[in-house]
């Protein structure tokens, strides 16, 4: 089992900033990969950026260049930096947990096993 519990979440004007985090607990050793994800009203949930459990990091087209995610392992965090925000990043936005995911399959809701409540991102323009 995997604990998610997300916050940062906010109301923000276009081009502004928010930086989510995710606090995790649980089975936290071995191949286990962390995203975020997010779902807009009306539309299907979406990944926006994860890292494996070996490092390596992906970005869904649509936030390259503006968002980064990041992971400490010591203090059991997962952290998205989003920048240049648009009203088109409006969502529920998830922290997920999966174990022994291939690469490929990072940005793939369907992988992962565990997901927080989520926290609301919300953008003007």
């Amino acid at each position: 089992q995997v604990q998610l519990v997300e916050s940062g979440g906010g109301s923000v004007q276009a081009g502004g900033s928010l930086r989510l985090s995710c606090v995790y607990s649980g089975r936290t050793y071995g191949a286990v990969s962390l995203g975020w994800f997010r779902r807009a009203p009306g539309k299907q949930r979406e990944g926006v950026a994860a890292v494996h459990s070996g490092g390596s990091t992906v970005y869904a087209d649509s936030v390259k260049g503006r968002f980064t995610i990041s992971q400490d392992n010591a203090k059991g965090s997962l952290s998205l930096q989003m920048n240049s925000l648009e009203p088109e990043d409006t969502a529920m936005y998830y922290c997920a947990a999966g174990i022994s995911l291939p690469v490929t399959a990072l940005l793939q809701g369907e992988w992962y096993t565990y997901f927080g409540q989520g926290t609301q991102v919300t953008v003007s323009s």
